[in-house]
């Protein structure tokens, strides 16, 4: 199983930026999460992931590679939207995947210049397909690419770790850029962390022992 590749450079400097972050992540360990590097697959995964369960998205992915096989931008182009529905899909999904599909082998979209891209040039291009939002285009960015620098303000699951992790009474858009651009260049492997404190009831204490420790690190409300 690929994961998302991130060791004590990365750690370190987080831990130095940050002091509460820094507890948690003494406290945490090492977070291991899945990547997909086929970003092709990864996009029509993201697809057929959307607003249901992931025993369900799961169902639907097997359902899919059997009946048409590695899932390619050439294999999609050749299988009709009525072959993909059957797969447990949506007739607007089904017509999501094939435009994505045509879209890579007509080369309208041409993934592989993506690793030379600047991030916001691949949320752009992603996120101007039918089906890929901003959001989506980030958590691709993250779980197939890799990419080091990625936090998004549009997942609820982030800012609820930000605001559990510094007991903050609200978190606005000015103030999560602040601690962006703190954890900058390692953004991504930030969102790991918040994600494990989005639902960490022992957050509040995590707070308090980190104030204890050392309190300079702290963001002025």
């Amino acid at each position: 199983m690929d994961i998302f590749k991130y060791g004590q450079i990365e750690l370190n400097h987080l831990k130095k930026k940050d002091k509460k972050l820094g507890v948690a992540i003494e406290r945490i360990g090492m977070i291991e999460r899945k990547v997909t590097p086929d970003l092709f697959a990864a996009l029509v995964n993201s697809i057929v992931g959307q607003q249901i369960s992931m025993k369900a998205a799961d169902t639907v992915w097997n359902r899919m590679k059997e009946r048409i096989g590695e899932i390619t931008p050439q294999s999609i182009v050749a299988a009709t939207a009525g072959e993909i529905q059957k797969c447990g899909l949506s007739m607007r999904k089904a017509g999501y995947i094939k435009g994505i599909g045509d879209a890579v082998a007509q080369g309208e979209l041409d993934i592989a210049e993506f690793p030379e891209l600047p991030d916001s040039d691949i949320i752009k291009r992603l996120s101007s397909l039918n089906g890929i939002g901003v959001w989506t285009a980030e958590m691709l960015m993250i779980f197939s690419m890799e990419r080091p620098d990625v936090l998004s303000w549009g997942d609820l699951a982030i800012r609820r770790g930000m605001t559990n992790l510094y007991s903050l009474k609200k978190l606005d858009k000015a103030k999560f850029e602040r601690y962006r651009k703190r954890y900058s260049p390692y953004g991504s492997v930030a969102s790991l962390y918040l994600w494990e404190l989005s639902s960490d009831s022992s957050a509040g204490h995590l707070v308090n022992l980190s104030e204890t420790l050392c309190d300079e690190g702290e963001i002025s409300e």
